[in-house]
């Protein structure tokens, strides 16, 4: 057995997170499992280690549970994506890991693809295994999972957890293995419980990075076996040819994990992808949810005032939006009049800041409009720009008090956040190409 390196904790907001370091390389490099995972229990697998120490040969390697699995803190709700990449920020930050290589698979490659979008100078490249643009197929012609195969998955899951009953889909060559399945009973029994594997395993299966492909701006390298059983080839294929810098390799095999079958071939290709790019750093173009607010009838209302107890009012109006901005951790990038341009990391927090926004100026007698959507920007010293702030502006115009609009993409990616929303129409947005659907916030 590998000697388990020691386990530290890193602290994402009210959670702790394990996490490992390996190695003493001169390259920063993630390694995010899908689904779920155990720090220790990793090194007790020859398969499995071997695969760790020689990403650890040429890097110092930075191993992790994520929230709800492993070593982490077990969490009532299913983490989101955005949860996900927070823990992320927690590890990197707690080992002073400034700029990373990430290698994730399944939903780490999404966690990695969003980190590499949102925080572009920290990500060297990026490599996604076993990951697609979307989860589920569904009517809109990209390749996803088969909706009957992944309830059958989710349920057999929820029922036979820890018996290996999944060991099949995910890693077939090593099914009449018994050291390796009587390994794999342990480590799904030590994961996570089967009510929360199942969930976490649905969840991943609507994941939705589309959105966020055009701001990975890092060189992806995606890795995939020709006849992996969850994630297909042609997913693979479309999610390569939707990034910037993509590049595809197709691998012979079924398996998913990428420590059963011909690892070398993935090491191999892993490490000459780490080592041998120099990346681009993308330094003012990150990924950011844009939140626009605007007073509702501000003009009446400064005519009906005069001009020093309007000024009053708007004091009073700032300072009560600039704490939501804070308590959400939002960052005021310009204030235009009786509004506010503000953007946010993490699209959830976007989200419940404009609601907190909105109830805060109740009291002064005020009604708010809010509008977000989540893309590429561009950031200066005293500007933001970019075409995600001219569609946030057209959204935030057409909702109405106390109102919060937001687009797809914002929808999207707060999926299991808690945060619902009704249909608000199609519509055409002044100066921006084509339809856009939007989405009312519920209270």
């Amino acid at each position: 057995m590998a000697q388990i390196p020691e386990t530290r904790f890193a602290r994402a907001g009210d959670v702790d997170i394990a996490y490992q370091v390996v190695g003493a390389g001169p390259i920063d490099l993630v390694w995010i499992p899908g689904w779920v995972s155990h720090c220790d229990l990793a090194w007790e697998l020859p398969e499995l280690a071997r695969f760790l120490d020689r990403l650890a040969e040429f890097s110092r390697l930075i191993v992790f549970d994520k929230r709800g699995t492993g070593l982490s803190d077990r969490v009532p709700v299913v983490p989101t994506l955005e949860e996900k990449m927070e823990d992320l920020v927690a590890v990197l930050d707690a080992v002073g890991a400034e700029r990373v290589a990430i290698v994730g698979w399944a939903d780490g490659a999404a966690i990695g693809a969003m980190f590499a979008a949102t925080y572009p100078d920290r990500v060297s490249v990026l490599v996604m295994g076993s990951a697609s643009g979307g989860g589920v197929r569904n009517d809109d012609g990209v390749p996803g999972v088969d909706p009957a195969f992944a309830d059958e998955m989710a349920a057999a899951i929820a029922t036979q957890w820890g018996e290996a009953a999944m060991l099949g889909v995910f890693a077939p060559s090593a099914v009449d293995d018994p050291r390796f399945v009587a390994f794999w009973r342990r480590y799904e029994r030590s994961s996570a419980t089967p009510n929360a594997a199942a969930a976490l395993f649905r969840s991943i299966l609507e994941i939705d990075i589309r959105g966020v492909l055009p701001s990975v701006h890092a060189p992806v390298l995606v890795i995939q076996r020709r006849d992996a059983l969850i994630v297909s080839a042609a997913g693979s294929r479309w999610l390569t040819d939707h990034l910037p810098d993509g590049r595809y390799l197709e691998l012979p095999g079924a398996d998913t994990l990428p420590y059963v079958g011909d690892r070398d071939a993935i090491l191999d290709a892993i490490q000459e992808f780490v080592t041998g790019s120099t990346g681009r750093s993308g330094r003012d173009r990150v990924l950011a949810t844009v939140l626009f607010t605007d007073i509702v009838g501000s003009t009446e209302l400064a005519d009906e005032l005069g001009d020093e107890a309007w000024r009053d009012l708007l004091d009073g109006h700032h300072a009560a939006v600039r704490r939501a901005i804070a308590r959400f951790d939002g960052a005021e990038r310009n204030t235009m009049g009786d509004g506010f341009v503000v953007t946010f990391d993490g699209p959830a927090r976007a989200v419940r800041c404009a609601r907190a926004a909105s109830e805060a100026v109740h009291p002064l007698g005020l009604r708010i409009r809010t509008g977000l959507h989540t893309g590429e920007v561009e950031l200066r010293a005293d500007d933001l720009s970019g075409i995600a702030v001219h569609v946030g502006a057209r959204v935030c115009a057409l909702a109405g008090a106390d109102e919060t609009l937001v687009t797809s993409v914002v929808k999207d990616l707060v999926l299991g956040s808690g945060i619902t929303f009704e249909p608000a129409g199609t519509h055409v947005l002044k100066g921006v190409p084509g339809e856009w659907p939007l989405h009312r916030v519920l209270d």
